[in-house]
């Protein structure tokens, strides 16, 4: 499942369709690649209806015969009947939100990314090999976790999810901070009082990838509704998929195997971002690592 419904904001565009590859891949062409050869067997797209013509033009065409491929809308309005919420609310409800959008079109163990983000074939690898040891029942859940330092960007704060994991690398918690910069020599995140606390660079963080099985929606409906009840008139609120797992460890409802890997990661966050992450796939590609294109 690529989330892929984000507005843009910062980057200052659909940076899900931009094309960075050396003959106009998106990053999200990359992931989809790297997915096939992992083993998934099927990629549903979460995104908002008015870019859903855009989408339609520059996916559905391009995978047809590769893999199969659906789509859902995350829209601001898909919330549970009699709950309201302030109209003048512009901003999606979340990951978790944008998850819950695909629970009645899949059937089978599947694993959650972010469309502007490149994680790189080992992750799939690792991944695919975690879900296929899991029932549709199972709560036993994994995220692919990466380094900090690895995962910052040159231009401005990130969002990540901090792990903390027990000695057999099991996810304790997850806290998402939204204001991660390195500042001189060190990385800092920002709270809510405007106070910076430092990080190791080593630190082991969520880039929003995520292995779950088909149990995952009940828990993620109950845990939505409850959010919408509390937060639904706030304008800016929203419900983080790390937010939801850490309940469910708390509550001893699930567990969560941190999978280490190798892979690089970047994205395009900002967009100063864009000629780093346009250089780092033409390297990629230069070297063998991916055709040109990858579609053929």
């Amino acid at each position: 499942m690529a989330l892929a419904a984000g507005m843009g904001s910062r980057y200052g565009g659909l940076k899900q369709i931009d094309t960075l590859g050396p003959s106009g891949e998106t990053i999200i062409d990359y992931s989809i690649y790297d997915a096939i050869r992992a083993g998934f067997g099927k990629v549903v797209m979460v995104i908002r209806k008015s870019i859903e013509e855009d989408f339609k033009q520059v996916f559905f065409k391009k995978y047809s015969g590769q893999i199969d491929i659906e789509y859902v809308l995350q829209e601001i309005e898909y919330v549970p009947e009699g709950i309201s919420y302030n109209p003048e609310r512009v901003k999606p409800w979340g990951t978790a939100h944008a998850v819950l959008m695909a629970a009645d079109i899949i059937r089978d163990p599947f694993c959650v990314i972010n469309g502007d983000d490149f994680y790189g074939a080992d992750a799939f690898r690792k991944m695919a090999s975690y879900l296929q040891q899991q029932n549709n029942e199972d709560t036993n859940y994994c995220m692919v976790g990466y380094q900090l330092a690895r995962t910052l960007s040159d231009y401005g704060f990130v969002a990540r999810g901090i792990c903390n994991t027990d000695e057999n690398g099991f996810l304790k918690d997850v806290t998402e901070c939204t204001q991660i910069k390195r500042i001189g020599s060190v990385i800092c995140y920002k709270d809510a009082q405007e106070i910076n606390h430092p990080l190791p660079d080593e630190q082991t963080v969520s880039m929003n990838f995520w292995g779950f099985t088909p149990s995952y929606f009940k828990v993620l409906k109950t845990s939505f509704e409850k959010f919408i009840r509390e937060k639904g008139n706030d304008l800016k609120s929203e419900l983080y998929i790390p937010t939801v797992m850490s309940e469910l460890i708390k509550e001893k409802k699930a567990t969560v195997k941190v999978l280490n890997s190798s892979a690089e990661w970047f994205g395009v966050t900002y967009k100063e971002d864009r000629s780093y992450v346009v250089d780092r796939l033409k390297t990629l590609t230069d070297t063998g690592t991916y055709p040109s294109p990858l579609w053929k």
